[in-house]
């Protein structure tokens, strides 16, 4: 087994473009390929995998109306639309 930490260098993170690149190089080895980020792990075959494995982002809201803010951000992302 052999194991790197690689620095992701795109200010947007790991995005669908890059993704798909990663997926396209990993299909072209043998060799099972998993990333991990913060205790997850994602199969590099797969695009959703990749792309899930950094889906959890932080939200920051400062102001007299943050809290009703946080929440109406909140709701967006837990819309199954």
């Amino acid at each position: 087994m052999k194991r790197k930490e690689i620095t992701v260098p795109w200010d947007e993170g790991l995005h669908a473009r890059p993704a798909s690149l990663l997926v396209r190089t990993a299909l072209k080895f043998g060799s099972s390929i998993e990333l991990r980020h913060k205790g997850k792990i994602a199969n590099a075959r797969s695009i959703i995998s990749i792309i899930l494995l950094c889906a959890t982002i932080e939200v920051e809201a400062v102001g007299e109306d943050e809290e009703m803010a946080i929440q109406a951000v909140e709701q967006v992302f837990s819309k199954s639309e």
